[in-house]
């Protein structure tokens, strides 16, 4: 009797746990229980709704802009200045100081223009430097490889730590070496290339004109350094149309030109016949035009000792400026070219300002200052 009792409660534990494990089995494929108002959550749970967008107005009761008067007047505002950094050097190259404003006078197609902002100024030098290197005159381990290399290293040995500087070597085409950086390192390394030259033609004016429409957003004091012999061979642009380009490019050009004791010695012992002759001299003529025009200054060493005092001129004459800022009394917008000379005058005379040193002496000096500037064009 006792066992059939023991039998029956085994049974029944039995089927009552197959029952909860059917039960489990069934929520599990179902999922969790949901109730009618929606889906269940923990205590302290809550349930993000989504919001309802707002929804514009409907345009019949937006308000309405009064419609402007037909006759109302409209007023057109148009301000143009002109800015010209203006250095005055010594005969040594030297800057020279604490000149007054009132001795300055600006003329602009002749007509002379009011002085409306003006002040001495000093700041970094942001320069390109511009490197002839073909195999035309560059060859390797030749002397007119060594002096333009001469040239290029000592250049960079001026700057200063501020001052920014890029590197372009050209001679079928013009190649950018180093963009602009304060690390002088960089242009040291990228001019580790200037050994062996490729080609055998040299292309100034398309080097220059690229150069300068580079240049032509960077502001504050620019200039470029062409260390070149002043030949063109092989440029798409007449000498013409590259000196237009200088003249409006607004970026001064310091001309370096070399071979001119090795010119000099070739010419000595009949090695150089006139046409030759002749090239170099027109060479030497570009170089001073391209400087001149662009308010730069043009050398053309003989030693290799005058390469410091070359490096100094250049120094000075571009960290150490007179700003110079009028307002054009030609207010024509039609995109001409308009000259500007720099003077200094003795207001009560009217006559050249006499600069005299400590000692009394007459100093003869030299002005700097770009040649022109392009009119702007009337905007529609």
């Amino acid at each position: 009797m006792n066992r059939m009792r023991r039998s029956e409660r085994l049974r029944k534990g039995f089927l009552f746990g197959v029952s909860l494990l059917t039960l489990g089995i069934l929520a599990a494929q179902q999922g969790p229980l949901t109730s009618a108002q929606g889906p269940s959550r923990d205590a302290g749970e809550t349930v993000a709704r989504p919001k309802k967008k707002a929804e514009p107005p409907p345009a019949a009761a937006r308000p309405k802009r009064n419609p402007l008067p037909a006759d109302l007047p409209t007023f057109k505002a148009e301000s143009n200045v002109v800015t010209v950094d203006v250095a005055v050097l010594d005969n040594r190259g030297n800057f020279i100081p604490n000149i007054p404003r009132d001795k300055f006078l600006i003329l602009e197609d002749g007509v002379p223009q009011k002085i409306v902002n003006f002040g001495p100024s000093e700041a970094p030098m942001t320069v390109c430097m511009v490197i002839e290197f073909s195999n035309l005159y560059q060859q390797y381990w030749t002397e007119s490889w060594y002096q333009t290399l001469t040239a290029a290293y000592g250049f960079l040995e001026t700057l200063r730590k501020e001052d920014w500087v890029a590197v372009v070597a050209y001679d079928l085409r013009p190649e950018v070496l180093s963009d602009f950086s304060q690390n002088k390192r960089t242009a040291y390394e990228a001019m580790q290339r200037l050994r062996i030259a490729a080609y055998s033609e040299s292309n100034l004016y398309d080097a220059l004109a690229d150069t300068l429409d580079r240049m032509k957003e960077i502001e504050g004091r620019k200039a470029i350094v062409v260390i070149a012999s002043g030949v063109d061979t092989f440029s798409k642009l007449t000498f013409d149309k590259a000196r237009q380009i200088v003249q409006t490019g607004g970026t001064p050009i310091y001309a370096i030109g070399l071979m001119q004791a090795l010119r000099e010695w070739y010419d000595a012992r009949g090695a150089m016949g006139p046409i030759q002759r002749m090239d170099f001299l027109q060479a030497d003529n570009q170089m001073r035009t391209f400087a001149k025009e662009s308010g730069g200054m043009s050398f053309f060493p003989r030693f290799y000792g005058e390469f410091p005092s070359i490096f100094g001129q250049i120094s000075s004459s571009l960290r150490n400026q007179y700003g110079v800022t009028y307002q054009p009394t030609n207010a024509a917008r039609d995109g001409k070219f308009r000259k500007i000379k720099v003077q200094l005058v003795d207001p009560q005379t009217n006559k050249d300002l006499r600069v005299v040193d400590q000692k009394g002496k007459n100093i003869k000096y030299t002005i700097l200052a770009k040649a022109g500037y392009v009119a702007p064009r009337e905007v529609e």
